[in-house]
């Protein structure tokens, strides 16, 4: 049923330069920004405050609209540079195996015993180092969406589900638009309280409380 090659020793020089871009990217990925640059800011510790998520939304609620943009120009970056990075390294395959594990590493960072954030804006970021012009897509509809109906969670919610489509539509590589699509699925499961919000219309309007 298996090849018996890809359980072999012999397979190990294959495989572990697969496993070290999935690390680098993964560790990439869990730089929490938005904990570093409020402590900077002397804002104190960003999961003290608000929701307690270490996203962009939550720096939001510290009324420091710049630092907020900060952290989610650097939580894309980071997803985008690990993608760019894995292409360049070892083409097409490290770079979805990049976006994977960037994603990964901002939602469950080692260094915060894996409670990190929800993942959009790295969504987002590799998106755009798999295909700007899906990227730009993504990134209006997340902006469109948040803006139609002041809620954060529902634009970026809309922005991982379009990334898939996106990609689909620009690229139509199946592989940047499976591993997309498990990026989607993450993204939503990591709302799933907002969700439950939601359901109950108790979700909150950017610019309002937590």
């Amino acid at each position: 049923m298996f090849d018996d090659r890809i359980l072999s020793v012999d397979a190990l020089p294959f495989l572990w330069p697969h496993a070290v871009c999935a690390l680098a990217a993964y560790l990439l990925g869990s730089v929490p920004f938005s904990l570093v640059l409020t402590r900077m800011a002397g804002l104190g510790d960003i999961r003290k405050i608000g929701s307690g998520n270490i996203g962009a939304t939550n720096v939001l609620r510290t009324g420091n609209k710049p630092l907020a943009a900060a952290v989610v120009l650097l939580d894309g970056g980071k997803g985008a540079a690990a993608v760019v990075a894995g292409f360049g390294v070892g083409g097409h395959d490290f770079a979805v195996i990049a976006a994977l594990g960037a994603v990964l590493g901002h939602m469950f960072p080692v260094w915060l015993r894996f409670r990190g954030g929800k993942g959009v804006a790295t969504c987002l970021g590799v998106t755009l180092g798999l295909s700007w012009p899906a990227g730009l897509v993504a990134g209006a509809v997340w902006l469109a969406a948040a803006a139609a109906v002041r809620m954060s969670s529902v634009g970026g919610m809309a922005s991982a589900l379009a990334a898939p489509a996106a990609l689909w539509y620009v690229t139509g590589d199946m592989q940047y638009v499976q591993t997309s699509a498990l990026i989607a699925v993450l993204v939503v499961a990591r709302h799933r309280a907002n969700i439950r919000r939601l359901l109950r219309g108790e979700e909150p309007r950017i610019g309002g409380k937590a």
